[in-house]
């Protein structure tokens, strides 16, 4: 799987995530976020190096329950999960080297 390129307003349920197994990557923001957009060339650069790391990428905003199950506050907000289980968390990511350095820990 690639790094996806734009947001889905189409969410999974949270239940459908805690039982992913693998890597998994989410991205939670939207097309219009100034930081979101900013954040996008540091993630393709990042999954050059993981280029089969699952990526959803989740449009956010209030009342989106997933968004709302993780927290999210700020976009974008990157959450790095192993089996289903949080490992870590970026919230607007300036730099691959820290994008680069989540994924390790979870694509192993």
């Amino acid at each position: 799987m690639t790094m996806n390129s734009s947001y889905t307003d189409q969410e999974p349920p949270r239940a459908e995530i805690d039982i992913l197994k693998g890597p998994t990557l989410i991205e939670f923001g939207t097309d219009w976020c100034g930081h979101c957009k900013a954040a996008q060339p540091h993630l393709a650069s990042a999954f050059d190096e993981h280029p089969d790391l699952r990526h959803l990428k989740i449009e956010d905003g209030p009342g989106r329950p997933l968004g709302r199950s993780f927290r999210v506050k700020l976009w974008p907000t990157l959450i790095f999960m192993r089996d289903g289980e949080e490992v870590e968390r970026l919230v607007r990511p300036t730099d691959a080297a820290s994008i680069r350095q989540a994924m390790a820990r979870i694509d192993s």
